[in-house]
């Protein structure tokens, strides 16, 4: 089980705690990831930032409307007891307004400054994430797969403020986002499976003890993720560089989940979890320093 945190200490930090600002810096990094592929490279670096700041807005602010609509079964749980409703920090009525807020101003930031698209695929996820995902964790284990698709927008934000519009690269980069978050979800679901069965959220490994079901969407969706990913190659959208990084990369990430396969602990989900937040970073690098080698002859 994942330990839950002490209660924020300031006002202030439970505000920023409400942005959920782990999954924030994930949703940072692969709109980064659309931009420089979909733009090849930064084409403006003042787009970029107001992208970031517009997309950072509306992840905030769904992040802390998900807060709200979770305060209860937040306090019914180990790990989340001590967020900033629950442990009457703030107001459940602040978090709603800050979340609102938000949003607001994050989608029509993009609209305004950006273009309308960008704008749209951000509203979009907002509400994907907090009518749609939200409500459904408690209705069936496919909630995870539900709510990878807001998870799997960012990049699309990234690549249609760089160009615009949507080409095949931003659709493999939405696929290789919508199977990666299956391992890491499935991985945190399986460490937390007895918060979730107190909250009444339907999480696979809930569902199911013995883990048999909750193995075999992992290692289904990883070794999805190989050929899946070696797309912005075939397309030529990256070139070899990237072809064999990737490669190496998603075995790795695949063999993080093989302890799980013949030991059912939480250190082993855990190895996959490690492993798939190092994976979105070391797939940004790698981009980056295919496309400088790629410029460079």
């Amino acid at each position: 089980m994942l330990l839950s945190k002490q209660p924020a200490k300031t006002v202030l930090a439970a505000y920023v705690e409400l942005l959920k600002p782990n999954i924030m810096s994930l949703v940072l990094v692969t709109t980064v990831l659309g931009y420089y592929l979909g733009g090849d490279g930064i084409n403006s670096w003042f787009n970029l930032v107001v992208t970031l700041i517009g997309t950072a807005f509306t992840a905030g602010g769904s992040g802390a409307l998900n807060h709200y609509l979770e305060r209860d079964t937040d306090a019914m749980m180990e790990r989340t007891k001590n967020r900033p409703i629950p442990a009457g920090i703030i107001s459940p009525s602040n978090a709603l307004m800050f979340g609102i807020l938000l949003v607001l101003c994050g989608s029509t930031l993009l609209v305004w400054k950006i273009n309308t698209l960008t704008g749209f695929l951000s509203i979009l996820t907002a509400f994907l994430y907090i009518l749609v995902y939200t409500p459904m964790k408690k209705i069936t284990w496919l909630n995870t797969s539900v709510g990878s698709i807001p998870g799997a927008i960012p990049p699309l934000g990234g690549w249609a403020a760089a160009t615009g519009h949507l080409d095949f690269g931003a659709w493999v980069l939405f696929f290789i986002l919508f199977l990666w978050q299956h391992p890491h979800f499935f991985a945190i679901a399986w460490m937390c499976h007895q918060d979730y069965a107190k909250a009444g959220f339907k999480m696979l490994p809930v569902m199911e003890r013995n883990g048999t079901r909750t193995v075999r969407q992992i290692l289904w969706h990883l070794t999805l993720l190989i050929p899946t990913s070696m797309f912005l190659f075939i397309n030529g959208d990256s070139g070899w560089v990237y072809a064999i990084g990737i490669f190496i990369l998603s075995l790795i990430f695949t063999l993080s989940a093989v302890p799980l396969v013949f030991r059912r602990t939480n250190k082993n989900a855990r190895l996959i979890l490690k492993a798939s937040v190092l994976y979105l970073p070391a797939f940004l690098v790698l981009i980056i320093i295919d496309k400088m080698y790629f410029h460079m002859f």
